[in-house]
């Protein structure tokens, strides 16, 4: 496996976390009552705690992006 074909893994990895990343924004955002009437069903959750939860597991999942993602494909761009 050369270090272009990794490099570009990395990538299209990024590309795709980042398009998931977007998508669970934007349907947070738009559906939001929906997803907390649906959520709630299950969970005794005030829309504040629903809020936290979501904002705190996004940021966690964009940290993951950056460090298991982008920085490996930036290591290999300058490496290579």
């Amino acid at each position: 496996m050369s270090i272009e074909l990794v490099r570009q893994v990395f990538l299209w990895c990024a590309v795709i976390n980042y398009g998931l990343l977007l998508c669970w924004f934007l349907f947070f955002k738009l559906a939001h009552g929906w997803m907390y009437r649906f959520h709630s069903r299950w969970f005794r959750l005030s829309a504040e705690q629903f809020d936290a939860i979501h904002y705190a597991v996004l940021a966690i999942y964009k940290i993951g992006i950056i460090l298991f993602n982008l920085v490996p494909y930036v290591a290999l761009c300058i490496v290579g």
